[in-house]
């Protein structure tokens, strides 16, 4: 169960000291390469592992028909390959409390998808995010309201309420993932849930002031990715401004992968590899339907000035059949811009990094280019 302010001993041994708020590893997280207030505003950070976990798959809209049919949803099992390695993936259903009043499971979806990444937004915004090394965790201080408007600001208004249900489905899902290694490599099993500590205001408090303090801690790859500089500065408000879940996952791992991107420089990838990775497509029962949702998703990317061109090229087998679709994906100038501005923060922080003592004004000036 979420904490309250009236639980004690432990929920405030969960709360981050005043340290946690301005740290070395923080600073670095929540300062981008930009040339005026604007752009800040648009630009967020993509975390390397963790946004590739295909974990936001199954819709509202499978989950009904699969109560249909069955009494409670079951454990979802997945899998994903991620930079040459392979992931199984164990998610385990959230049983709350629905806006109807009655209990049901939930797998987290696109709605906690926004919320997730509309708190990693407020996150990157200076006295909201925290981090603590010792642990390491991390996570952000704020209120409804705040956390409302952002997504309203971003095109995805949802209710106080429908706010609540997505931060208890994120905070009592459970996610289990496991690598599978190549003989005499070491495996490793991590299980959590997708926001391990959601401290809350009561029922009461919040229906008399929407902008009482709400904290909650991110899972641990995000912790980690903030400890070891693994994350990347992308177009966070053009991500969100994608009307399909499927344009926004595309977003963020071109975001993440494609660090070359120039007009000289495709970007090859398959219909097979995006449906695998992304678990996004499972849902349709015929082939076509799937590659067609993803062309539209494409069309999508294009029209938002993410990419100049998408080449299609159909792999096909005896008498006709088709066996896969590849994909060469050309970048618009300004995805190119935001990869170049990306290289670069890094490589500013790098020298930040190197140079001791750390000073904060110096990481600042020095990853804002100035």
């Amino acid at each position: 169960m979420p904490a309250t302010p009236s639980d004690s001993n432990n929920a405030h041994n969960m709360l981050p000291a005043l340290a946690d708020f301005e740290n070395r590893q923080l600073i670095l997280f929540q300062t981008f390469l930009h040339n005026t207030d604007v752009e800040r505003d648009q630009l967020s950070n993509a975390i390397d592992l963790w946004d590739s976990v295909p974990r936001y798959t199954i819709s509202r809209q499978a989950m009904s028909k699969i109560r249909i049919d069955k009494r409670f949803l079951e454990k979802y099992e997945t899998k994903f390959q991620h930079r040459g390695r392979f992931y199984v993936v164990t998610i385990t259903p959230a049983r709350v409390k629905d806006l109807d009043g009655k209990e049901r499971e939930f797998y987290p979806s696109a709605t906690e998808e926004l919320v997730e990444d509309a708190l990693r937004k407020l996150a990157a915004d200076q006295h909201a995010g925290w981090f603590d090394r010792s642990k390491p965790w991390s996570g952000v201080v704020f209120s409804l309201y705040a956390l409302r408007q952002e997504l309203k600001r971003r095109g995805h208004t949802r209710s106080y309420s429908e706010i609540v249900l997505a931060l208890e489905i994120l905070n009592k899902s459970n996610i289990e993932i496991t690598n599978l290694p190549e003989p005499g490599q070491p495996s490793f099993t991590t299980s959590e849930a997708y926001l391990p500590h959601l401290t809350r205001v009561t029922r009461g408090l919040l229906c008399e002031d929407p902008n009482a303090k709400w904290l909650v801690r991110f899972h641990t790859f995000v912790a980690l990715s903030i400890d070891e500089v693994t994350y990347r500065q992308f177009n966070y408000h053009l991500m969100m401004s994608h009307t399909t879940q499927l344009a926004r996952w595309l977003h963020k791992q071109l975001a993440l992968k494609y660090t070359f991107a120039s007009l000289m420089n495709s970007f090859e990838t398959r219909y097979s590899t995006i449906k695998r990775d992304s678990g996004l497509l499972d849902n349709y029962t015929r082939e076509r339907d799937a590659i067609e949702a993803l062309q539209q998703a494409f069309t999508e990317l294009k029209k938002h000035q993410v990419l100049l061109n998408v080449a299609r090229k159909n792999v096909v087998g005896p008498r006709g059949k088709l066996l896969d679709v590849i994909f060469s994906l050309t970048p618009s100038p300004k995805f190119i811009y935001d990869m170049k501005a990306s290289n670069k923060r890094i490589n500013n922080t790098q020298a930040v990094i190197s140079s001791k003592p750390f000073n904060s004004a110096k990481a600042v000036g020095i990853a804002r280019g100035s």
